[in-house]
């Protein structure tokens, strides 16, 4: 198997964590990723220490409390796939959070480095942003979470519905310098889940120099390490897919570069 993939566990640790991201085990800086899988009544509770994190509840039901703030009973969709805009809960460096599940919940916790600029917050539904990128077999859905223009000090989070027989983050675009105003450097993890389970999503991510140039077959529930390169996703016939993206950096700006060989497609 590709070193760009994570694979979940089979069974959750304590916690609930069936898949995790560091940046010592992806051999990165900034960005951290981790997968809860809950029962209801299960209750988990961690230091965000120097990381600020934003906890996204993929699906189910939760109670989530900080030092200083506390959500009842927030969370809507059962299922990733009902597309509607998720509940999530900012929280930021040397702060706590405890998380108790009210159903059976999937909750992702996203972290970068903190600066204690901003104080805890629940991000409603209601406030993520929701636009359909692109036309034809390269339309999808966005559900901006923590774009750059809401509070926080790293990180940049978002999710992505691509159906069946569409391509995402396409044309093939990079961001790995920080080379701004042009291009800014962000890495970059990919959260996996495809409808039907058995199914399965293709992304290549590959360099100019082609120093990396992998095409994955990546199934559900599956993350991507993407610290540099180009990084599109395609959905087969009969399958749709979700990701959501987490991206951190030395600067909070999403710039990116199309590869020049594939931009005439943005001039059709």
């Amino acid at each position: 198997m590709s070193k760009l993939i994570v694979k979940p566990l089979n069974e959750p640790r304590e916690g609930g964590s069936v898949l995790s991201v560091t940046p010592e085990s992806a051999g990165w800086t900034y960005v951290g990723f981790e997968v809860l899988q809950l029962r209801a009544g299960d209750k988990t509770e961690r230091l965000t220490e120097n990381k600020e994190v934003c906890l996204v509840l993929l699906s189910g039901k939760a109670n989530i409390r900080t030092r200083h703030a506390d959500w009842i009973n927030i969370g809507k969709r059962m299922n990733v796939f009902e597309k509607t805009p998720p509940f999530s809960v900012y929280v930021p460096n040397d702060d706590r959070y405890e998380i108790t599940a009210l159903t059976d919940a999937e909750i992702a916790v996203c972290s970068a480095p903190g600066k204690g600029t901003h104080a805890a917050r629940l991000i409603h539904p209601d406030q993520v942003g929701v636009e359909t990128r692109g036309q034809g077999n390269v339309e999808r859905q966005i559900h901006n979470i923590l774009p750059e223009g809401e509070d926080a000090d790293s990180l940049l989070v978002v999710e992505v519905f691509t159906p069946e027989g569409h391509w995402s983050s396409y044309p093939p675009h990079k961001h790995d310098r920080d080379a701004l105003p042009d291009e800014s450097l962000l890495e970059e993890t990919y959260y996996f889940r495809v409808q039907p389970e058995q199914g399965f999503a293709i992304q290549r991510v590959y360099t100019d120099d082609r120093s990396i140039d992998e095409t994955m077959a990546v199934t559900d529930g599956q993350a991507v390490l993407v610290s540099k390169g180009y990084h599109p996703v395609s959905a087969p016939p009969g399958y749709e897919v979700y990701y959501l993206n987490v991206m951190a950096g030395p600067r909070r700006i999403w710039k990116f570069h199309n590869d020049p060989d594939h931009a005439w497609q943005l001039k059709v």
